[in-house]
Formats: structure tokens, sequence, C-alpha cells
């Protein structure tokens, strides 16, 4: 029961419906970029699209250049959950206003623009907006039926207050998100340089390929690695399993059983999101192992923080030596690949068993691979730790999200 009071948003805000960009002037370079609903993370929130943006090339009309901090709300379901999600707008005269997305403002009177994007996380709004959608296959709102959703409304001022302790605890996990990017973008640059670019250390602690130490053509590979490297198959250095989903049946989502990750929309940034248990599992992962997207988009990765059971939509992997933080990076490397001859139009619907075991790579000297875990290990270690507090901080305010919204706790 809400000590609120409960009324519709009408009158309350404003929903501006956004521009049809003309699909000829898309491009894969550019300024200016087009968001989509995709754009959204299902709970909230701003996904950027890295390697995957449309930008446009052709005139832009007067109002349709988003401002930094400007709130959107995804009014089409590009995929399951998306609908009614928010997000603000994180640069400046980057991003357009596309069709599909409505630009939210409000009666600053009555409405505090950080309250209505707290207040579309709900179960209650988000309910109703799926409700009263359209469309069979992929499901619209519109303005119209958005202002129509009833939820408790305090005074602007206690808005204000439960708006400041939801968005501090966000706050806290993008700082841990960003220092965890530029964690593993010192692991990924070290990696680059070490086994890409072959100028890791040499024996006399220069640049092994730059400083001229002596490189080999490898047939298999078909071109040149350093001299004492073997090339191999992805199955010669990882243990991997492949997922099986178990019967529908199994499932649920009250706890029964073990946690069950089907694919890539389990995906967090660092780790799975649980969703789903099942009775009935049938392939396991263990803690720490690589999950690996098998199907569309093939090559996305996240890490297994518990033991777990994968669906089809998934493999697991961890190194037979040991050396699972090069392992990692080996499949993040897979992964530009995959994604490179996406762009060139040879689409990865799926990788096979067979296709996956039979991936090759350049593998150093076991030397050369405990020098690197000795560097990066500690790296993965300050990634893990801030992850884990951020699954901590995300389930405090998912749990105060409600008591908040209700008045059961006072902000």
């Amino acid at each position: 029961m809400s000590k609120w009071p409960v009324s519709s948003l009408q009158g309350k805000l404003h929903i501006k419906h956004g521009f049809p960009f003309k699909s000829e002037y898309f491009s894969d370079g550019g300024h200016y970029v087009v968001l989509t609903p995709g754009n959204f993370h299902e709970a909230g929130g701003f996904k950027r699209q890295a390697g995957k943006e449309k930008y446009y090339l052709g005139d832009i009309p007067e109002d349709y250049l988003h401002s930094k901090g400007d709130l959107i709300v995804a009014m089409t379901e590009q995929s399951a959950g998306l609908l009614g999600s928010c997000a603000f707008v994180p640069d400046e005269n980057m991003y357009l206003h596309n069709q599909r997305l409505g630009l939210i403002s409000t009666d600053q009177k009555k409405l505090d623009k950080s309250f209505v994007y707290y207040l579309f996380q709900t179960k209650s709004v988000r309910e109703q907006i799926r409700l009263t959608s359209t469309g069979s296959k992929v499901k619209h709102t519109s303005p119209e039926r958005l202002y129509a959703v009833t939820a408790p409304l305090p005074k602007v001022d206690e808005q204000k207050k439960i708006a400041a302790i939801l968005s501090a605890l966000d706050a806290k996990i993008d700082c841990n998100n960003r220092i965890n990017s530029e964690l593993e973008a010192m692991a990924k640059m070290l990696y680059d340089y070490w086994f890409v670019q072959f100028d890791f250390p040499d024996s006399n602690g220069k640049p092994y390929k730059s400083s001229g130490g002596k490189m080999v053509y490898n047939a298999t590979l078909k071109r040149e690695i350093p001299e004492e490297w073997k090339d191999k198959q992805l199955i010669q250095i990882a243990n991997i399993t492949m997922g099986t989903s178990p019967t529908g049946d199994s499932l649920n989502d009250v706890g029964d059983g073990v946690e069950f990750f089907q694919g890539s929309t389990d995906f967090g940034w660092q780790f799975p999101t649980v969703r789903q248990y099942t009775t009935q599992p049938v392939r396991m992962a263990k803690r720490g192992d690589i999950l690996l997207s098998v199907r569309a988009p093939v090559g996305d990765i996240n890490v297994a923080h518990i033991n777990c059971c994968i669906g089809r939509g998934l493999a697991a992997l961890n190194s037979k030596d040991g050396f699972d933080g090069f392992l990692f990076y080996v499949m993040q490397h897979f992964k530009t690949i995959f994604d490179r001859r996406n762009g060139q139009g040879t689409t990865f619907g799926s990788i096979t068993k067979d296709d996956l075991h039979s991936l090759s790579l350049a593998y150093p000297t076991p030397e050369l691979l405990k020098k690197y875990d000795d560097v990066i290990s500690s790296y993965n270690q300050m990634v893990f730790t801030r992850s884990m507090e951020n699954q901590q901080l995300a389930q405090l305010r998912d749990w105060l999200l409600p008591l908040l919204m209700n008045g059961q706790v006072v902000a």
C-alpha cells in the first residue's frame, strides 16, 4: 500500500516522437549517431554500441539533435523487456532522436525528470506499458498510452530525494565500470603488444619483433610467428563445454534449482544476470569459466561468477594449462575477427562445435604465458572485486526502488 497519492502521468510530462531518418544516408562512419532501442539496457540506462553504431550523413532536421542529459524512452520493443526502458543521453551534439524513441520533458512543478527515469524501471509501470502495447511480434507503445500510466507520485521535493539516493548507487556502479574498463583496456593492450604484434620482452628485455627477433613462416596460420611458438587449435589449449538447454518445464524464476543462462541476452557488463533457474541441469559451467555466445552475436563473452547451467546459446571455456587470463583475451581477439567479418557482410548466425574447436592461434612459450599471467592476474582480481561489488549495489538499488517509490522507505 502506497503512502503517496496515485495519479496518471497525463499533464505532468510530454513525449516527443523522433524523426524517421532515411536509411540511404546511414553509414559505418561519421559524427552523428542514430539512436535505436538497442541503445537501452533492459532495466534502464544508456547502452553504447561500440562498433555497431549507425552514423547519419544526411541533413539533420532542427530539434532532433540530442543534448546531453536528455531523457529518452524506448517506444518499440526491439528485444524482450526493452519497451518503456529509459536512458539519459550521455554526450552533447552527437546523438540523433530517432523515430522509435520518445523524448521526455516534464512539468518541473509536478515531476522531476530523474524521478521519472526510475519510475519507468518499476515493475508496475513496465507492466502497464506492456499490457497497453500494440503488435503481436514487435510491441509498440505511444505517448498517449504512457500518459495514461498511473503511479504513486509524491511531491517534487520528495521525488528529488528518492532520485538522489538511487542515482548515488548508479554513480558508484558507473565509477566501478569505468575503472574496470581502464583495467581491461590495459590488459588487452598488453595482449595485443605481446601476442599480436609479437613485441613481448626478449631475453634482454627489448621488444622481440621490433628488435629483430627471429620470425618463421607457419603454413597452418599462413603468417610468420616467433621462432619458438607453435600453432594450436582452440581445443588443444581449452576445455570446451557446449551448452544444452534443459526442458522447458524445469525452468522457473523463483530460485528453484540451479542458475541457468540461455545465451548472450543474459550477459551483463562482466557477469551474466540471473533470470532463470532449472531443476534439471544438463551442461554446467564452473565459477571462473569464460562464457562464449555461440549464436548471434557470436563471440560476445562474460565470465561465470557462479557454478551454473548453460543453454545452447553458450559455450563454457577454461584453460587446460591454467592461463585463463590469456584465454580470455584470445577469445576477445577472436571476437574482433567475427565482428570484422560481419562488417564485411559475412554474417555469423552461429558457430558450430567443430568450428569452435578448430579455431587456430599462435601459442606462446609457457614461460611467456606465465609472465603475462603474473602481470594481469592483479588486474583481473581488481576487475572481479569491483564487478561483484556492482552486483551487490545493483541488488540494493533494485530492492530500494519499489520501497522508495511506494513511500515504504522515506528518503
